[in-house]
């Protein structure tokens, strides 16, 4: 008998928990995600100070199933290639942008989610904005790195029509110019515009045109951190095959806005 119990002991111990518990995949006790708090809905601050939102609920998910601890770490969006390549944190889930210049020092998961950038006006736009011809002469801001700041420093004459072009790090704080008039339009992604907007719809109006090409979201890794993007995807294929991840979305969108691509 003490050696049955004994052998059970081993196996238990092998396997990493014991019933009922995930296995830990990836030889660590912990993995940190970058998030900038004020992107909502991906990743946010809530009225108690702790950070919530769409991309956190199926990265902590992720985590789970990968049998690992998750740790949230804030950063300003402008500084995220140096946060990733120091090695502070071990990748980004927060609505970032499949796009070439962040290839340069990331690798990504495939696309989970599409992505374009829009026009946000306050309500009533009485300056009469209705497309990218109409920011002549306009004070225009975007949040600092992002997709919609790329785009309008790499169209020189769109961003010399501009009376002001203005960036925030905190696309809260866009939000709060806007609201002040300080600026007169945002360029913005369409799924944190349409999220403020059921918050504030009395502020803020969205203008039904694309700004720049449309792009897809994926989850962003250290470029020799194949290892871990190889098994974070394993995990976020179950959780899209089994219905979890649309479960997710639907909680956070009222519809399933995944999208399973089968290449990175």
């Amino acid at each position: 008998m003490k050696k049955i119990l004994f052998l059970l002991l081993i196996i238990l111990t092998m396997t990493g928990c014991g019933f009922g518990t995930q296995t830990n995949v990836l030889n660590r006790t912990k993995i940190i995600v970058g998030i900038d708090d004020s992107f909502a809905p991906m990743g946010f601050r809530d009225e108690n100070g702790d950070i919530v939102g769409f991309d956190v609920d199926l990265a902590k998910e992720a985590a789970r199933r990968l049998g690992v601890a998750i740790e949230f770490k804030s950063i300003n969006w402008d500084n995220k290639e140096e946060e990733i390549t120091s090695g502070n944190i071990d990748m980004i889930w927060n609505g970032c942008d499949i796009i070439n210049e962040y290839k340069e020092y990331m690798i990504f998961s495939k696309p989970y989610m599409d992505n374009r950038q829009i026009l946000m006006v306050k309500w009533g736009n009485v300056k009469g904005i209705l497309s990218e011809y109409d920011l002549k002469d306009k004070v225009v801001a975007t949040q600092a790195g992002s997709n919609s700041e790329d785009y309008i420093n790499s169209n020189k004459s769109l961003k010399n029509s501009f009376a002001e072009f203005r960036t925030y790090r905190d696309i809260q704080k866009g939000f709060m110019a806007l609201d002040k008039e300080e600026c007169d339009v945002l360029i913005i992604d369409e799924i944190a515009a349409r999220y403020e907007m059921n918050i504030h719809p009395d502020k803020f109006e969205i203008v039904e045109v694309t700004i720049g090409p449309v792009t897809e979201f994926g989850i962003g890794f250290r470029k020799d951190n194949t290892e871990l993007r190889d098994k974070v995807q394993v995990v976020f294929d179950d959780m899209i095959k089994d219905g979890t991840a649309k479960e997710i979305s639907e909680q956070w969108f009222q519809a399933d806005l995944i999208k399973l691509k089968k290449r990175y």
